[in-house]
């Protein structure tokens, strides 16, 4: 039903904390393949790939737009969840990513979805988090909140574009406030 795709940077930590958070739903049956996309060629990844039984995909572009682009691309699934490196989802969100998927399937109308932004608690607050948490107040939701889309969808509105600079808020722009739906689960960003 739904392929998770998982742009990383080379680092384990960060991609096996999202991993480890996504095991319900993959018992559950709403994952059915997760692609870890990596192009730093370090090793580090495909290992974790391979360990995992997840999807190894070697990103040529140096962007993350390439990287997300490549896993849509790879991905066997008619629904696509981008998540980045280190994103930790509530425990709430299998249920409510089956109810999303069953009500726009019914309804037939395109929308998208993004999961609610939650400061990790062990993090320190600074005037960076500040000034992110106005930006998502003002502009809507951000790169890392994720996005939950059908490929149909993700497909007619032109997809990531691989080459452009912030090519994950181009696309949240594109999608625009009246075909997205705010989840209530939470993801946190762990470092």
């Amino acid at each position: 039903m739904l392929s998770v795709i998982i742009p990383t940077e080379g680092v384990e930590q960060t991609a096996v904390a999202t991993l480890a958070a996504l095991v319900p739903g993959a018992a559950a049956g709403i994952i059915k393949e997760v692609l870890l996309v990596d192009g730093t060629r370090n090793g580090v990844i495909e290992r974790v790939a391979d360990v995992a039984g997840c999807r190894f995909v070697d990103c040529e572009g140096s962007t993350q737009g390439a990287a997300l682009a490549a896993g849509a691309r790879e991905a066997r699934s008619p629904w696509l969840m981008f998540l980045p490196a280190g994103a930790v989802l509530d425990t709430g969100w299998i249920d409510e990513t089956a109810q999303f998927i069953q009500s726009v399937a019914a309804s037939g109308r395109d929308r998208a979805a993004v999961f609610r932004y939650a400061r990790s608690p062990y993090s320190d607050t600074g005037f960076r988090d500040v000034l992110w948490s106005v930006a998502r107040l003002l502009v809507g939701p951000l790169s890392g909140q994720g996005l939950l889309i059908a490929r149909e969808h993700y497909d007619r509105i032109g997809g990531y574009p691989p080459q452009a600079r912030r090519s994950e808020a181009r696309l949240l722009r594109r999608l625009g406030r009246s075909s997205r739906t705010m989840l209530r689960s939470r993801i946190v960003m762990v470092a």
